[in-house]
């Protein structure tokens, strides 16, 4: 990738190798001005480029793995009943100040 002005084909083959290591940001950051402007107005490059995901994805379906989001999912459970407590016992307080002021009000009549 430290080729500068490279033609579309080019383009491709690197853009595929960073498709391929995961490394998609080292690949745009390492564009020159002249090669962003030459990507963004190619079709032919963008149609080159969902082909090299499709296969990339089929070439590396055996391993990849769906992410297991039970931990994430008992950390917002947790962070849940944690609020849930603190709103909880911020209740009492504003609970007791309405009884002790309906009190009141009764032992008034």
């Amino acid at each position: 990738m430290s080729d500068t002005n490279r033609e579309i084909h080019e383009l491709l083959v690197d853009y595929s190798d960073a498709l391929r290591d995961g490394c998609i940001p080292a690949f745009l950051k390492s564009l020159t001005r002249e090669e962003a402007e030459r990507i963004a107005s190619s079709w032919e490059f963008w149609d080159a480029t969902e082909i090299s995901r499709i296969l990339n994805g089929v070439g590396f379906a055996d391993k990849a793995v769906a992410p297991n989001v039970s931990l994430f999912i008992s950390r917002v459970d947790a962070e849940i009943a944690s609020r849930l407590k603190k709103s909880k016992a911020s209740l009492p307080g504003k609970r007791r100040s309405r009884t002790g002021s309906a009190a009141k009000r009764e032992s008034r009549a």
